[in-house]
């Protein structure tokens, strides 16, 4: 396997990251969830999230393929309210937590198809609960999609509930929030 480099992603890297989330939200979660709730989820809830980029807590993974870095994989952890959802996300909420009571939210996490399941989204959740740690949190949440569920589950996360976002297209699409604490 090609060495794997994790960066904090930058603006620039945008056009690719949409190409990431789209690739791999329609080869990942088609088992999970419908065409309708994939269609409406990628117009109305997944996408680049430019806070997180802004706020330097998104990393993307990268790989060297013909000796360019091409982008394969991306995620992060934020310090504001907003449990998921991108830029169109109509329900952010990107106040500031307070580390000392709230739990920092894992985001946003999208692994190209034909990089999946060789260890890079493990690679990203360890940076990103490094990161959160040094912040101050000492608990982690997120909204997990139900792909995503026992990936989590296998890293320490506890489900908590179950929740539902609504998408523009009229479809529902489920979503759970998981938890898990950590030691600073």
């Amino acid at each position: 396997m090609p060495e794997i480099h994790l960066r904090k992603a930058t603006s620039a890297d945008i056009p690719r990251l949409r190409e990431v989330i789209e690739a791999s939200v329609r080869g990942l979660q088609a088992n999970d969830y419908s065409p309708a709730q994939i269609e409406g989820a990628l117009r109305s809830v997944y996408g680049v999230d430019t806070q997180l980029i802004a706020d330097g807590t998104y990393y993307v993974a990268e790989i060297a393929e013909s000796g360019k870095p091409t982008i394969v994989a991306c995620g992060g952890w934020s310090k504001r309210k907003t449990l998921y959802g991108g830029d169109q996300f109509a329900a952010r909420e990107d106040s500031l937590l307070d580390p000392t009571c709230d739990a920092a939210k894992i985001r946003a996490f999208f692994v190209h198809p034909d990089w999946a399941r060789r260890g890079i989204g493990g690679m990203i959740l360890d940076a990103c609960e490094k990161s959160a740690i040094a912040a101050g949190f000492s608990s982690l949440e997120m909204g997990a999609t139900l792909s995503g569920v026992p990936f989590y589950r296998a890293k320490g996360y506890k489900e908590i509930e179950k929740q539902s976002a609504p998408l523009a297209n009229g479809e529902v699409l489920p979503i759970v929030r998981m938890a898990r604490q950590v030691r600073r």
